[in-house]
Order: C-alpha cells, then structure tokens, then sequence
C-alpha cells in the first residue's frame, strides 16, 4: 500500500541581497530546514560561494538547489535602474523562479523599492488590484502577539477604493498567516470619531463599512496610533507613507528603550544585581519585542507572493521569514487573495476612477 507523501514547498530564496551576506541566509535556511523537512529551497547567487557555505551545512542536504547568478542588487540601486539592467543579479533570478513556477513564493533581503518594482513588473498584479501593498506584522496585545499593518511602504499614494483592497488583502493575511477566521479591521485617522479625516478616510470608511458582511470581516472603524500595537484590531489600513513612517517610528522606539534599560541596569551595583534578579522576566520580554520574530514584510496584490525580509536580518530573522513563507504558500493564500479580489471588484469613484478593485 503506498501514501502519498506531502508535496514539498519550494521557497525562492535571494541568498546574496541583505546587510549580512550569503552566510547568515544559509545560516537561517539550515534552521528552518531542522525544523520542517517540507521545505525545499532555490538559492540563488554566486555559486561558489554558496557552495562553499552549503558543504559546511550539512543539515541542507539535499534540500537545495542553487542557481548561479553574477550580479547583486546593492542596497543604493535605484529600482529603474534594476528594472533595466539587473537581468543577472540574484534578486531578479528569485523573482523569476516563482514567475516560472517553479517555486512557491520568493523571499529576499534586498533593495526594498528594486523588489516591489521587480516584483510587480516580472509578476504583475493581480487583475483588479490597482496598488500591491506591503503588509507588515507588529507585535501586539492580541493572543498570537502580532497585529498586520498595510501599506508600510510600496506606494505613497491611496484613494478611498485603495484602502478598501487593503483592508480586504490585510483580512485575508489574518485569516491564511494568522488564522484568525473574523478579523477586526480599523482604518487608521486621527481620531476614532467619523466627522474626523479627510474626505478619502471618510470615503474609505463607508466603503469598508459597505463591505464588511459580504467579506466576514469585523470594522471597528476609525483608530488611532495607540491601537497599532493593541488587542482592539487584527487589521489596520492606512496608506504607504503614513504607514511606513510609522514603521520607522517604532523602530527607532523600540530601539532607544532598548538602550535605556541597557542603561537603567547597568548604572550601579544596585541595579546590576536588580538586573541579575529580574534576568527571567527580562528575557521574556527581550523575546517577545524581539523584531526578528516578526520579519518578512508580505507583497500583497500579486500574481505570485513574495515575503520582503530586513535587510540585517540574521539567521535567526530569515528562519522567521521562511516560516511565513512557508505557512502562506501551504494555505494557498495567493490564489485565495485573488478569488477575493475578483468577487469584491468595485468601481472606482469620483476623481480616481479609472478601473476597478478590492479584495481579500
């Protein structure tokens, strides 16, 4: 009697885009690969190299295959530029490997612009998507410690059709990375009452609002910058700017707390003694702020899904990267990104109509 043994999930990989080099990548395949035998991996970059790195990984054996590529894309290049002449460089072959079919979703550390371009030109967008997004996790009070925030940054510009297909895309994140099966969505402003915002938030608002039963989903509404990190939504939907500072913004927080308590236990004798007493609960919470727990920003709107990594991510980051891969590719999010996209297609109103869109 023979079973049918689980497909292997094959995830492209850009080994030879991040601050860190081929290394820490190969580094974090080798955790995800101990952890999940249902993983394959495309590597792509300079093959001697990375060679050299698998011959002393032996926990990667027979889970990769390399494909050689003789150019990066350094972290300055403008993304026209890419889009030109970077037909040799690791993160184009990555793209194309998924574009080819030939793998089920792509993940790289490198030039964020260059990747969105590349991405959106070599697997274009989904019918009826105007913008993709990037959509972001950020570690929250909900039980699965993590809310989903989008746009954090491919496009600076959303009308009110726009973060309506934001909030339908972040829904169906939620469900297939988070499963969350209702998700509660909130459309960031500068207050929670509805007289507040401009007119393309007010606009959006009774859209979303329109849409919530027919896509099962939960608007709580207007929210304010305290409710990103809270237990109060699953979802929040603002545009790319505004998301993308406030990315930034959190970052640099996180980072700056992180040196005052450095600081605060390291003063005198009293406090470094405090910090030996409170070294338990210190490391729970150093874990659970940890940024790398929540890398891989996911491009949502495209024929094919991609999962943006930090550029430093260490192994211990591209391991966290590779497992979002990975759950979504196994849930078939994308084709199920653009089932929804297709049956909550709306026309665009006002002075940004032009197509259609919406989604899920």
């Amino acid at each position: 009697m023979t079973t049918n043994a689980p497909k292997r999930t094959i995830i492209s990989v850009d080994a030879m885009g991040g601050d860190q080099g081929p290394a820490a990548v190969v580094a974090g395949l080798a955790l995800s690969a101990d952890k999940n035998p249902d993983i394959g991996f495309l590597l792509h970059g300079d093959k001697p190299t990375l060679e050299k790195l698998l011959d002393r990984t032996p926990e990667l054996a027979g889970s990769v295959e390399i494909r050689h590529a003789e150019e990066v894309v350094t972290m300055d290049a403008k993304p026209s530029y890419v889009m030109r002449n970077g037909q040799q460089t690791s993160m184009w072959s990555t793209i194309d490997a998924v574009r080819a079919g030939e793998a089920d979703v792509a993940v790289s550390c490198g030039n964020t612009g260059a990747l969105m371009l590349l991405s959106m030109v070599r697997l274009r967008k989904l019918p009826g998507v105007n913008r993709p997004a990037i959509a972001c996790l950020w570690p929250s009070r909900n039980p699965g410690g993590f809310n989903i925030m989008l746009d954090v940054g491919a496009d600076i510009r959303a009308d009110d059709t726009d973060l309506l297909q934001y909030a339908m895309m972040g829904a169906s994140y939620a469900r297939n990375g988070l499963g969350i099966t209702r998700p509660r969505i909130g459309l960031l402003n500068v207050g929670t009452e509805e007289h507040k915002g401009h007119p393309v938030l007010k606009s959006a608002h009774e859209l979303i609002t329109n849409a919530s039963d027919a896509a099962n989903i939960d608007f709580v509404g207007f929210v304010e910058g305290v409710d990103i990190p809270s237990d109060r939504v699953d979802v929040i939907v603002t545009d790319g700017f505004t998301g993308n500072v406030a990315l930034k913004t959190a970052e640099g927080t996180a980072d700056l707390m992180a040196g005052f308590i450095r600081e605060s236990f390291t003063e005198t004798l009293f406090s470094k003694l405090a910090a030996l007493v409170s070294m338990t609960s210190l490391g729970r919470l150093k874990k659970r702020m940890d940024p790398r727990r929540s890398n891989g920003g996911v491009f949502l709107g495209l024929n094919g899904t991609v999962v943006k990594s930090h550029g430093s991510a260490d192994a211990t980051a591209i391991s966290a990267a590779v497992k979002l891969a990975f759950t979504l590719a196994r849930s078939g999010f994308n084709e199920k990104l653009a089932a929804r996209v297709a049956s909550t297609e709306t026309p665009r109103q006002d002075s940004a109509s032009t197509k259609g869109e919406q989604q899920e």
